[in-house]
């Protein structure tokens, strides 16, 4: 579902700024919730780097992102609150990775914003997922980690672009 948000900002005398957001009539408050999944950052199996740095994963990454990814991924584990709008946050994509290499597969991918950082959380094919069930990957520009000054225990909110 496609939605927008017009801000309008407010002061109060004391020079307070209150944001008010107003959606499309059509957008619930629940869905907007579901376009946000919070997750605490982990280490992953170290094949990010390798993946993302796969030529065709560049091109097409700085076609379809602007950018060429970062080699590696950041490995999030979605918070237990969050875990029950997972499926609704990952249902819509933006695009798909499609190998010009039959030992590699597609992926799914859906930009994001970690922490206000823009990256693209990637979907392969779930036979090929190394990761257990609630663990996204997301690429960027920039080591995430590093831009955020984060590590693995802290938590994040990722947000649909």
């Amino acid at each position: 579902m496609e939605w927008s948000l017009r801000p309008f900002i407010e002061r109060s005398h004391r020079k307070r700024i209150y944001v008010t957001i107003f959606m499309d009539k059509e957008t619930t408050y629940e869905e907007m919730n579901h376009q946000i999944i919070r997750g605490i950052v982990q280490s992953g199996a170290g094949k990010g780097s390798y993946f993302t740095q796969v030529d065709w994963v560049v091109e097409q990454c700085n076609r379809m992102l602007g950018y060429k990814p970062f080699p590696g991924t950041l490995n999030v584990q979605v918070a237990g609150e969050d875990l029950k709008h997972l499926d609704s946050f990952l249902r819509e994509s933006d695009f798909e990775l499609v190998p010009d290499d039959p030992a590699f597969c597609s992926a799914r991918v859906k930009k994001v914003m970690v922490n206000n950082i823009p990256g693209a959380l990637i979907l392969p094919a779930e036979d090929v997922r190394i990761h257990e069930e609630g663990v996204i990957e997301i690429i960027a520009a920039c080591s995430i980690k590093e831009t955020l000054g984060i590590g693995d225990g802290d938590l994040v909110t990722v947000a649909a672009a």
